[in-house]
């Protein structure tokens, strides 16, 4: 567990999701009440009790699971989490609320993505949770954890069911991955290489680029990325993420037409991105390793792919289509 930031009772808690430093857990403390932002999968639940425990508090304490999206890495665990949590409310956005009540199609769409072996190891079992103990906050609304004022504001674009939670208290913004990826191997102490992430199935380019500059209209001095921790943006990486949007949309158009939409298009396209990627990354943070690069990009590479892909086919015509 680790405050990235001093004094700003947030903490970081690795998720243990595939590898170390994949996915992140965020703890906001005020006073003896705690809220979860992203729980990760039921994996994750040994290192958030004992990252609870470290601040001398308990399940008991956890008065918010917060959701950026319902996406199985940043949900998977929130059911059992809010069973362990007997005095919490999960709150998740308007869209995506059905799906933690019964999580049957959402468990349906990762094992069409990932294949139901890899799913269920993964992430196990994936809990409902009782009606009755979630909360759908509006768009702009606020919800007070112990006298500090946490808002939520919808940033569709990486998934129509997506949040951003704003804490004006310590100026950061609590993005899932509204503002991409930035895995601690890709940075060093004066940059860092910040990546977006178009994942199935629901990316749209358009939304995405909005909901970009939605949540830096705050000015934030922090965000917390759930891959992986906080991050100090300045307006050049946010420039670099917008530009790296519209060169996958690029890449994407090739990849159609050289393929003819065939068997390889995904694979071409993933091959494309991965390149691309390993360029900006070298640009952004010359002392990253190749190896590093290697380790952490492909599957970033694939999975953008997969999404790119997908919204291609069906959604770029459609937005919105089939929320």
């Amino acid at each position: 567990m680790q405050e990235s930031v001093t004094g700003s009772e947030i903490y970081t808690v690795d998720a243990a999701y595939q590898r170390d430093n994949a996915a992140a857990i965020h703890v906001i403390r005020s006073g003896d009440q705690l809220a979860i932002v992203d729980t990760g999968t039921n994996h994750s639940i040994a290192n958030c009790t004992a990252a609870i425990e470290t601040l001398g508090l308990g399940w008991r304490n956890v008065r918010y699971i917060i959701l950026t999206h319902v996406h199985l890495d940043h949900a998977g665990g929130a059911g059992e989490m809010m069973k362990l949590a007997a005095a919490a409310e999960c709150v998740v956005h308007p869209r995506g609320a059905r799906h933690m009540v019964d999580p049957e199609k959402l468990i349906a769409g990762s094992n069409a993505v990932y294949g139901e072996e890899l799913v269920q190891q993964l992430y196990g079992e994936v809990a409902p949770i009782d009606e009755s103990r979630i909360v759908i906050p509006a768009d702009g609304e606020v919800i007070s954890l112990n006298a500090r004022p946490l808002l939520f504001i919808d940033t569709p674009g990486h998934a129509y069911h997506h949040q951003c939670i704003w804490d004006a208290q310590s100026k950061s913004m609590f993005t899932g991955d509204t503002l991409g990826v930035c895995y601690t191997a890709l940075r060093d102490t004066s940059a860092a290489f910040l990546l977006p992430t178009t994942s199935p199935v629901q990316f749209d380019p358009v939304a995405l680029h909005a909901s970009i500059e939605r949540v830096m209209a705050f000015n934030p001095e922090n965000l917390y990325l759930t891959h992986y921790g906080a991050v100090q943006p300045n307006r050049e990486m946010i420039l670099s993420l917008h530009a790296q949007i519209d060169a996958m949309i690029e890449m994407t158009q090739v990849a159609a037409e050289q393929s003819g939409l065939g068997a390889d298009f995904e694979s071409q396209l993933s091959a494309k991105i991965l390149e691309y990627l390993l360029e900006r990354c070298r640009a952004a943070v010359p002392t990253v390793s190749d190896d590093d690069m290697q380790k952490w990009l492909p599957f970033d590479a694939e999975l953008n792919a997969q999404g790119l892909a997908f919204w291609w086919r069906y959604r770029r015509n459609a937005p919105n289509a089939g929320v």
